[in-house]
């Protein structure tokens, strides 16, 4: 009887487990799809900083620059408002500035190691710290920085920040490491140039040399500076960043930086434990068991240390700069650390390379890519003109599997802006290509700040050049300053133009984070309309998205000239998982509500009629 009552003892508790594990895994996933999710990238070094003045190579004391205390509540209203759920605050890592804070205790930078005056936010010099131009009180930086995610999230905003793992600033010195820790390369043997437990790799023998400055390039612009001699002390060289390993490298080299080392030789080998087949199929949980009894490379556990530090402080998740440049084994490691702190933190890798997707996805553990190479290349292409819209849906089916996981963008700090000549040379050609960037799929989308006033980028602000928005100087932000209006943040002093475009993207945003469509099932209807509708032409782009509960027609026309008349139709196979019987059934905008028509329904075949003036978007809604 008690080995009876023993083993009923031991089932309930082993289906009491069970039951806890799906409920958690439940509402991990619920939290992760209640509805579609929107980052708001934003330069924290330039949100804001009203000055105008925009001279180029100019100082902080010439052309200013954004505090962390600029992000009030009321900014942080209008940005939530916007339709945003996430904030990515860039450049917040401490990393090389040309500026002294020695009474700080901070050492200075070498402007011939530091792309531009502000210098790059992917030179990080301490980890465990932030930037000191974003500071009011230099001293408190860290804290101003704490403040900052707690108004985020009273304003009920995910915070992201960047880290880069790939490399970091040649002159890594942190002076604020928790007890116990150790900067990067602290105990390398720098004799040798690799061990699988050094930081980085070393060129022995071999001092590091400033490489030659070409086609007129001056640190500085050419200012005097007492650092700006042509010489930089490292002894012996390092590899740099992309993986140069020349102890001079090129100006077009990440001359900046150095490459971390994760265990892998010069010739390709990998130092440590690869992941058992089958194993991309295993949650975070899994992963994280694998590598608890495994000796990992040193640089794992620093930056594993890194993340964790940052999740204790409240960050909601990483971007990671050059994803692909790291082994996809530290991936699983490093994410499945961190999501045993943070199920819901928002992991975003930069990745490329398409053949490396689902690696990083699967076997990486990352939530979401760059959907780079494939959609915003293609659609750029549309929306300059010479590209056509019947090669956006075969990207939709390439991508099937993982369509949750790339993430959709038409700007950020390393593209051209939208408004540039360089780009499209205007912010409306951007209408269509944001309706279909942020429908087409479950993924979460993207924009980057300045994007939804039609910011060209145009300023010459000294190392970073027009058509993009500089990350390397310090400058202003013209459409967005006059949004900003003196940190009233009320759009007062901007242009009707500025403001029509922003009302645009705040309908589009909030309608997908709150649309069930968007996080059900898509079909594509634009071959069958190409092959089958007069007048339909690779200018327009049409597709279905739908759940059992919500039911959307999108159409957007890329022609910026023309308006088109058609009968849109609607294939028999939608129409039969739509349930929808014979009659007419009305369609309304769910934009800007100021268009409606009638989907006509008889033996499973629909159309209806549109009438789509240039560069608008519908996106119609089965009542």
């Amino acid at each position: 009887m008690k080995k009876i009552q023993s083993i009923l003892i031991v089932f309930i508790l082993v289906l009491i487990s069970c039951t806890s594990t799906k409920k958690e895994e439940k509402i991990t996933m619920q939290e992760n799809r209640k509805g579609k999710l929107v980052v708001y990238q934003v330069f924290t070094r330039l949100f804001g900083n009203t000055n105008t003045t925009n001279k180029p190579w100019g100082t902080i004391e010439e052309n200013g620059v954004g505090k962390f205390n600029d992000f009030t509540d009321k900014a942080l209203t209008e940005i939530k408002n916007l339709g945003v759920t996430h904030i990515w605050y860039t450049g917040v890592p401490h990393h090389d500035v040309i500026r002294d804070y020695t009474k700080y205790g901070i050492s200075n930078d070498d402007p011939d190691v530091v792309k531009g005056r502000a210098g790059s936010p992917y030179a990080v010099k301490d980890y465990y710290n932030v930037n000191p131009d974003l500071a009011e009180n230099v001293a408190n930086r860290l804290q101003e920085f704490e403040a900052l995610i707690k108004r985020s999230h009273k304003n009920d905003l995910k915070v992201i920040i960047d880290i880069v793992p790939n490399h970091v600033a040649r002159n890594y010195q942190s002076l604020s490491n928790p007890e116990g820790t150790k900067d990067f390369g602290a105990d390398d043997d720098t004799s040798v140039e690799y061990h699988v437990n050094n930081n980085f790799y070393y060129v022995p023998n071999k001092a590091f040399e400033v490489p030659d400055f070409l086609n007129g390039y001056k640190p500085l612009g050419g200012e005097n500076h007492p650092l700006s001699d042509g010489k930089f002390d490292e002894n012996p060289a390092k590899w740099t960043g992309n993986g140069a390993r020349s102890p001079k490298p090129s100006l077009y080299d990440w001359y900046e930086t150095v490459k971390v080392n994760y265990g892998v030789s010069p010739d390709g080998k990998k130092d440590f434990d690869e992941l058992p087949d089958g194993f991309k199929n295993e949650n975070y949980k899994k992963h994280f068991a694998f590598w608890k009894d495994k000796t990992v490379p040193n640089s794992w556990i620093k930056f594993r240390d890194i993340a964790l530090y940052w999740i204790a402080k409240g960050v909601d998740g990483f971007r990671y700069d050059m994803a692909e440049m790291v082994p996809v084994e530290f991936w699983s490691y490093l994410n499945s650390s961190i999501k045993m702190k943070n199920p819901n933190a928002f992991l975003l890798a930069e990745v490329y390379n398409p053949s490396l997707y689902r690696a990083y996805i699967k076997k990486g553990k990352m939530d979401y890519l760059y959907d780079k190479v494939q959609l915003y290349d293609t659609i750029k292409h549309v929306m300059q003109g010479h590209g056509l819209t019947d090669n956006i849906p075969p990207i939709q089916e390439d991508l099937k599997d993982i369509e949750h996981n790339m993430l959709h963008f038409l700007e950020n700090h390393d593209e051209q802006r939208i408004a540039s000549p360089e780009f499209a040379g205007d912010a409306n050609k951007a209408k269509p290509a944001m309706v279909v960037s942020a429908t087409i799929s479950t993924a979460p989308t993207m924009i980057y700040f300045g994007q939804e006033f039609g910011e060209d980028g145009s300023e010459n602000a000294g190392f970073g050049s027009p058509s993009r928005t500089s990350i390397f100087d310090y400058v202003g932000v013209p459409t967005l300053q006059r949004w900003v209006n003196n940190k009233k943040f009320d759009g007062g002093k901007s242009t009707k133009e500025e403001l029509d475009l922003r009302d645009f993207y705040k309908r589009l945003l909030n309608f997908t984070i709150s649309s069930d469509a968007l996080m059900g099932k898509y079909a594509d209807i634009h071959q069958y309309n190409r092959e089958n509708t007069e007048n339909y032409t690779s200018k327009i782009l049409s597709f279905v998205r739908f759940s059992d509960d919500e039911k959307l027609v999108v159409i957007s026309n890329f022609d910026a000239n023309r308006s088109y008349k058609f009968e849109l139709k609607i294939p028999s196979e939608i129409i039969k998982k739509w349930s929808l019987k014979d009659g007419e059934y009305q369609v309304k905008d769910q934009l800007f509500g100021n268009y409606s028509s009638t989907l006509m329904v008889k033996d499973n075949q629909a159309r209806v009629r549109i009438d789509i003036k240039p560069l608008q978007s519908f996106i119609l809604k089965v009542e």
